[in-house]
Order: C-alpha cells, then sequence, then structure tokens
C-alpha cells in the first residue's frame, strides 16, 4: 500500500489556499487555449476570495488575489489578467529596517506624550488657553499615574512632577484640585457576600419547591374512608 505524506508532495507555495487550489492553477497553466485558461482563472480568483474573505476589508484586494495567482503559478501563468503581472525580482527585496525611536523619557509611567504635551504648552502664548492645556496635561499625568501604580495618587506628586518636566515653567494655581482618579480593587467582602446571597436564595428556592411537593403528595394520598368493608 502507497501512502500519500505531505514531505513527498511538492511545495506549498501559499498555504492559506491550500493544495486544492494550487492543483487548479497547475491545471490552468497546461490548458492549450487562452480563453480556456481566463476562463478557469477566473473561476479559481472567485474561489480564492471565497477562501479568503477578510481580503475584501483590503484595498483593491482582487489585485492581491491576482498577484496570488500568479505568484501560486510560479509566475509561469498565462492568462489576460486586469492588472500588471509582478515581477520574480520583486519576491526578493527585503525592506528597509525601521529604526527604533532612541528617545529618552524621564518618567516611563507618564510616556513620550506627556513630554510632547508639555512642550507644547511651553511654547503656547495664549494664558487663557495655556492654563486649560497645563490642566488637562496634569489630569492625564494623574490618570496615567494611577494606570501603572495601584496606590492613590495626591496631586501634589502630579504638580511637581510637572513643575520638573517642564523645567519651571508650568505650574497650576493654588489651591486647584484635579480629576479624582482612583485604583479601585476587586472587593472580596463584597463578592462573599454575593456568594452568599446566592447560595440563600437558592436555599430559598428548593425550601419552597419542596414544601409544594409535599403538599402535591398529600393530596395524592387515597382516601381510606371510602374503602369498601367486607
Amino acid at each position: 500500500m502507497n501512502f500519500d505524506y505531505n514531505t513527498t508532495r511538492s511545495h506549498l507555495i501559499l498555504s492559506e489556499y491550500g493544495r486544492n487550489v494550487q492543483n487548479m492553477v497547475k491545471y490552468i497553466c497546461e490548458l492549450p487555449t487562452i480563453e480556456e485558461r481566463n476562463k478557469y482563472a477566473q473561476a479559481v480568483i472567485d474561489l480564492m476570495g471565497f477562501l479568503q474573505p477578510h481580503l475584501r476589508d483590503v484595498a483593491d484586494f482582487k489585485h492581491k488575489l491576482w498577484d496570488h495567482l500568479h505568484i501560486i503559478s510560479g509566475y509561469q501563468i498565462d492568462v489576460d489578467s486586469p492588472y500588471p503581472k509582478p515581477l520574480i525580482e520583486n519576491a526578493y527585496i527585503k525592506p528597509e529596517p525601521l529604526a527604533y525611536p532612541q528617545q529618552r523619557i524621564t518618567y516611563k509611567h507618564y510616556g513620550k506624550t506627556v513630554e510632547n504635551l508639555i512642550e507644547k504648552a511651553m511654547r503656547e502664548e495664549n494664558p487663557e488657553y495655556k492654563k486649560v492645556m497645563v490642566q488637562g496635561i496634569a489630569n492625564f499625568m494623574k490618570m496615567a499615574y494611577v494606570t501603572w501604580n495601584k496606590d492613590n495618587v495626591s496631586d501634589d506628586t502630579i504638580i511637581k512632577d510637572l513643575k520638573y518636566l517642564s523645567g519651571g515653567l508650568l505650574s497650576l494655581d493654588e489651591g486647584v484640585n484635579l480629576a479624582k482618579v482612583e485604583f479601585r480593587a476587586p472587593n472580596p467582602r463584597q463578592s462573599n457576600n454575593n456568594n452568599n446571597n446566592r447560595g440563600r436564595s437558592n436555599n430559598n428556592n428548593n425550601n419552597g419547591k419542596n414544601r409544594q411537593n409535599n403538599n402535591n403528595n398529600n393530596n395524592r394520598r387515597p382516601n381510606n374512608n371510602n374503602k369498601p368493608k367486607y
């Protein structure tokens, strides 16, 4: 008995479409006339779009499907494609590596965005608008602080960090209260009380059902007074 293993088969070029699609494309390449190849190629394109519905969200997804058709055929299929045929040389072009940002963040729990906002507020010339910006930045700093620290933070800490990050150029008015933000951990007592209440309600329901069943059983008992005497 001969077994057909994947290791003995030809290389699967695009595994997301499966081996059947690859065999169809191979069959199309062997057809003698261009009319037949165009007809069957369009059918395979429709099948590929059905197998990969997420490509419909991609801009110009039909172009992507036709490119995949050429790739599956090893760039050998001869059909009238509505798009330019992809070049095999482009498959070996590596993109330029992205440079990792080397910017230093003073307080990582605030992030680089806060520093950018502070720099923008320092350049603001309108005093009223600048005051509103500083207030919003301080509120955001308090929210970011609580996100990464479970303990509540005082307004004095935020004001101190704001003054340090701005080099002493930005400050809040005295007596200003920042937005109330706090970390709330789940209360185990409350969850236990909820579980106890659920258990009590279930017991009450069971007791009510038992009483009702007992009453029904009592009503079903035969009346011995009507039993004939011999």
